[in-house]
């Protein structure tokens, strides 16, 4: 960025620390919701529950159905953003 073109844009300054900002916890966002770690430990403590007699074969199936879904849908993320 050259020096006028720093000067006539100061004024734009904050809307660009704003953006930029923005940006950064969407990213941050993105990369705690596409971690599949908490799944795969929700998985565990789910069979668990399941071992230990707190919850049904009906509820662990509905559950683990959903917590597989989530797997399958962060793998699809992870593969897309692949080079």
């Amino acid at each position: 960025m050259g020096l006028l073109t720093g000067i006539l844009t100061l004024p734009l300054a904050p809307l660009r620390t704003t953006l930029w900002a923005a940006e950064q916890v969407q990213k941050a966002a993105e990369a705690e919701y596409y971690d599949p770690a908490p799944v795969q430990q929700a998985l565990v403590d789910l069979e668990r529950a399941l071992l230990e007699g707190r919850i049904d074969e009906d509820e662990y199936d509905r559950r683990e159905d959903r917590l597989l879904d989530r797997l399958d849908e962060i793998t699809a993320r992870r593969r897309a953003l692949r080079p």
